[in-house]
């Protein structure tokens, strides 16, 4: 059972009967692309997962809860079915190859759902294509099957008080510099970060080949960020709840198991404007 992460080599071994493989593609600046390279070409045998609309619900509006609110277990299990997913069947999750952004959205989703044999593919159908494997462009349909899971409240963080609660958890920001800064911000209304709250783009969990870095080297860097803090009072945030899921994956992936998700993240905290917003460096 894989639980982190997968590599080409180890996913290209697999019995197609024994894994699920999910395509998660997509680009926040272009929603329809994802689905449309999925069209065009994809690992074979994979279906494909819409952040939006699968991994997210976005019908939930003005609550508060972010950009990419947490779907229900009930939408979750549907998703599931309409995959032929079943308990204990092997899931590998990919992106693109550019940092495993809703991949790993996927990975956590499952774990909240108490399913461990899940795994994020390393490098992406990037990886995948650079080591000369096969692609299919037909769209796959597996047969359905009946699905039913529960979501585990105590790892994820919806309440925006709880998060300056005392005592407060350490809060992680994996948003780039500058949006955590306050210098830009080019999806939500305010710029800044929620006072106390650590920067950890999760892109610096990467190597310069878009794999992850050594466990060892993540869990090093992880360990300097966090302090004597335990691992359990580390709470990951973002813009809305997708790229901290990332940070979340290297933490796993470095032995640091126990963090949790501020669902809402940084979208669903400014969205009102009474809450208090730092800005500049931490």
């Amino acid at each position: 059972m894989k639980t982190t992460l997968v590599s080409v080599a180890e996913l290209a071994s697999m019995s197609a009967a024994a894994v699920l493989i999910v395509d998660c593609r997509k680009e926040l600046a272009d929603p329809a692309k994802g689905r449309h390279d999925y069209t065009l070409g994809h690992i074979p045998g994979a279906v494909y997962a819409d952040l939006d609309s699968e991994l997210s619900d976005l019908s939930k509006t003005g609550l508060g809860l972010g950009r990419h609110p947490l779907p229900s277990a009930a939408a979750f299990s549907q998703t599931l079915a309409r995959w032929g997913w079943q308990p204990g069947l092997q899931v590998v999750a990919y992106d693109a190859g550019n940092g495993a952004m809703a991949a790993a959205r996927l990975w956590w989703l499952l774990r909240y759902a108490g399913q461990p044999a899940v795994a994020v593919l390393d490098g992406g159908y990037a990886a995948w294509l650079a080591a000369g494997q096969g692609r299919e462009t037909a769209a796959l349909r597996r047969t359905p099957n009946p699905v039913s899971v529960q979501f585990d409240a105590a790892q994820v963080v919806l309440d925006h008080a709880a998060v300056l609660a005392t005592p407060a958890p350490l809060l992680v920001d994996a948003r780039a510099a500058p949006r955590y800064r306050g210098d830009s911000e080019p999806l939500d209304p305010v710029g800044g970060h929620v006072p106390g709250a650590l920067n950890r783009p999760f892109a610096d969990n990467l190597a310069a080949d878009g794999r992850f870095k050594p466990a060892a080297e993540l869990r090093r860097d992880f360990l300097a960020l966090i302090g004597n803090r335990p691992v359990n009072e580390v709470v990951h945030m973002c813009g809305s709840g997708v790229t901290a899921c990332h940070n979340l994956l290297a933490m796993e992936y470095a032995g640091l198991a126990g963090s949790r998700l501020y669902a809402p993240s940084w979208s669903g905290w400014c969205s009102d404007r009474t809450r208090p917003v730092a800005t500049g460096a931490a």
